[in-house]
């Protein structure tokens, strides 16, 4: 696959969005007499600045029916900062099984069907673990964490998490010696997920979509599966039923509805390295100090926070901020390789 660059100075919108949402923008602008304010001159660093032509928009409430969880306590990880709207964490979402626009999966998922769900454990363990719907909710107590959540594309959010360190369920499968790294996949459904039989997804995309990390990755603490947000049960546009959440890591690899964590001897395939691996790397670490291709990552904008054509951005922090609980699993690795 062969992507060209431009300096980041000439960076298009064309250049960080795909060329059909492209055009969908162009078409708005045009119509409301925007077309004329020289989009292919906006700068690289305002990569997420045109999520809002997604195509849709917020909604205050979705037919999919959330159920209010248990919780044994919060912690925050964000230290303080203004969580993001939840009609925001429900609207603004990147989820391709459910299509490419901001918007799609809110509007295109409300008819998801959770109930059966099957998740298994196998691979390098003493004892393989098949999970149904209502066993996710037991795997361990189930607490609040606030985590900051960065997207490659430069935007990002705090979000309320509800759910438990993923080492609880890999405990529960002893790991035996071999395994190294731990592979996730998500439920292939083209019926219930139209974007899996999309032929322009479809034809970018291989399904299902395929995700892992490093076992000591997976094993520290703040890395998490989460059954919710805000309180109540995970909505289907944010990866119900249960997704992984990864806050040092840009966010495509917290990948959602999961029914399959298979522990391995050597590195997997993953979905968007796969299709571009000079632009998303297996580790996917919040970098500010190693670009995008095609975009700085050296600053983020908060959604929901301002007007959508406001300039106004915050400065990505190394590890999205969670260095001091991360950092020494990289040590002596380079990584500005290592992306």
């Amino acid at each position: 696959m062969i992507i060209k660059t431009k300096k980041k100075s000439q960076a298009s919108e064309n250049d960080v969005i795909a060329q059909p949402i492209y055009n969908q923008r162009r078409h708005f602008l045009k119509k409301v007499g925007l077309a004329g304010i020289g989009l292919a001159t906006v700068s690289a660093t305002q990569a997420g600045i045109f999520d809002v032509f997604s195509g849709g928009k917020d909604a205050d409430s979705t037919k999919f029916k959330q159920s209010p969880l248990q919780l044994t306590g919060s912690q925050d990880y964000a230290k303080g900062e203004i969580w993001t709207p939840e009609k925001k964490v429900l609207g603004h979402n990147n989820f391709y099984e459910f299509g490419t626009s901001k918007s799609d999966p809110q509007e295109n998922s409300q008819n998801f069907q959770v109930e059966p769900w099957t998740l298994t454990i196998t691979g390098e363990v003493e004892k393989t673990i098949t999970l149904g719907y209502d066993d996710l909710f037991k795997i361990a107590d189930l607490e609040e964490r606030i985590y900051r959540m960065r997207c490659v594309e430069a935007w990002s959010m705090v979000i309320p998490w509800v759910g438990f360190s993923l080492s609880e369920i890999i405990k529960k499968a002893n790991p035996t010696s071999r395994a190294k790294y731990v592979a996730f996949e998500t439920l292939y459904d083209p019926k219930q997920m139209p974007g899996q039989a999309s032929s322009y997804v479809g034809g970018s995309l291989d399904w299902p979509y395929v995700e892992g990390l490093r076992i000591d990755e997976a094993m520290n603490p703040l890395t998490m599966l989460s059954v919710g947000t805000f309180g109540k049960t995970l909505a289907p546009q944010n990866g119900a039923p249960i997704r992984l959440v990864v806050p040092w890591k840009y966010g495509f690899k917290g990948i959602k509805s999961i029914v399959k964590i298979h522990l391995l001897e050597k590195e997997p395939p993953t979905t968007w390295n796969r299709l571009a691996s000079r632009e998303y790397g297996f580790y996917a670490n919040v970098n500010p100090a190693v670009d995008h291709p095609r975009w700085s990552q050296a600053s983020e904008r908060r959604i929901g926070s301002g007007s959508i054509f406001s300039s106004k951005r915050i400065k990505t922090l190394p590890f999205n901020g969670y260095g001091e609980e991360v950092a020494d699993l990289y040590k002596g690795m380079d990584l500005s390789r290592f992306i």
